[in-house]
């Protein structure tokens, strides 16, 4: 069970991570993404040196006792760091670029003051848990533990105000999301204090160890929990929300693919319908091969009929886009019905007499479906496209 929780809790940030990562890629040059990407990778590599079975990997591979400490806390330094990068790009304002290059050369000081602190100082003895109590009064080691810590609790205090404060000023899933992450850098903070409280009872003479061996690992990986949680409400929440309506759609085109199903059949029109796909894939498909069909149906539509709906159904439901859309599922229908045994529209493409270059909006395919569906208008230009078929065959 040693450093079971520090395992899971690097295996959930970086489970955000994998989450972030497709937008990372797809927007590179956005410095937000990559300082929340950055805060994920390097909280998780801080929770993975910190396990004691990885301590003590680093530090029989190395040979140098206790070299796991320098890196663990190197780590959380550069954590530190990108959290305050974080924070910065959240605020935003005319001196976004300056604040973050002082928080990077700040940090960076704190990383050169870590690396020198533990060359000169000497830690002989092996500690694989309590190293910050157990080397709390050893010369440099000491100034090495102070130093982590006080440049980790200034980061976590930060993002905590920073956070709560802005989730004031806004709503919704992105005030949800901020709340968590300032709860999380709380947690983190309450790592910070408990380590501290450790070391300070040692330079007093007390043994407070099981602050810093039992209490803190729980603040830590409880932080992480809800940092990764914070950082991904907003995302999840507005795929999620992206999805819903993808789904809505596409069942609500269904009655236009159904009536246009027999030409993209006919025509090898339709395009291999994706499996194990997303709802927004799926949309995309089905709205890809109502376009095919459309564009090839262009020729068979009667400008007269739309004109003669687009006026009857205005008159119907006092409402402009209702009545156009009802006009184009009339248009449709008799198209279907026209080209079913013929190869050529019944009057030819010439410029008189049919549409040029019009086609319904992507926008308005809903509504013609659910005109297609229930309009009596629509029935009635169907039924009338069979009869003068009919009577032309």
């Amino acid at each position: 069970m040693n450093g079971l929780l520090n395992y899971v809790s690097c295996g959930v940030l970086w489970l955000g991570l994998v989450v972030k990562s497709p937008d990372l890629v797809r927007h590179r040059s956005d410095p937000y993404l990559r300082a929340i990407c950055a805060v994920l990778g390097l909280a998780g590599v801080c929770f993975l040196l910190g396990a004691e079975p990885t301590v003590a990997a680093v530090n029989d591979l190395s040979g140098i006792p206790n070299l796991a400490a320098p890196l663990t806390y190197a780590s959380i330094t550069a954590y530190s760091a990108a959290s305050q990068v974080l924070i910065v790009y959240w605020r935003g304002g005319p001196h976004v670029h300056r604040t973050t290059r002082r928080w990077m050369v700040a940090y960076a000081f704190v990383l050169l003051g870590i690396a020198v602190t533990f060359a000169l100082g000497d830690a002989p003895v092996e500690r694989r848990t309590d190293l910050d109590t157990y080397y709390a009064t050893t010369p440099f080691i000491a100034e090495m533990i102070v130093l982590y810590l006080a440049g980790h609790l200034v980061a976590a205090g930060v993002t905590t105000v920073s956070s709560l404060r802005w989730a004031r000023q806004v709503r919704g899933r992105l005030r949800a999301g901020l709340v968590v992450l300032g709860v999380g850098a709380l947690c983190n903070a309450g790592y910070s204090i408990s380590k501290l409280a450790a070391v300070v009872a040692r330079w007093c003479g007390s043994d407070w160890s099981g602050l810093s061996t039992t209490v803190s690992p729980v603040a830590a990986g409880l932080a992480a929990l809800l940092t990764v949680t914070g950082v991904l409400i907003p995302l999840v929440g507005s795929r999620t929300t992206q999805w819903r309506r993808a789904r809505r759609d596409f069942v609500r085109l269904e009655p236009l693919e159904r009536e246009l199903d027999e030409f993209l059949t006919r025509r090898a029109l339709r395009l291999p319908r994706p499996r194990w796909s997303s709802p927004t894939t799926r949309l995309v498909w089905r709205q890809t091969s109502i376009h095919n069909a459309l564009g090839s149906l262009d020729a068979f539509f009667d400008p007269d009929l739309y004109e003669r709906t687009l006026e009857a159904a205005a008159q119907e439901v006092r409402d402009p886009e209702r009545a156009e859309a009802t006009a184009w599922a009339a248009v449709i229908a008799a198209a279907v019905v026209e080209q079913r045994d013929r190869d050529s529209p019944l009057v030819p493409p010439d410029g008189t007499g049919r549409f040029q270059n019009r086609a319904p909006a992507s926008g308005a395919l809903v509504s013609i479906a659910a005109a297609l569906a229930a309009s009596p208008l629509v029935a009635a230009a169907r039924a009338d496209a069979g009869t003068t078929r009919t009577g032309t065959a």
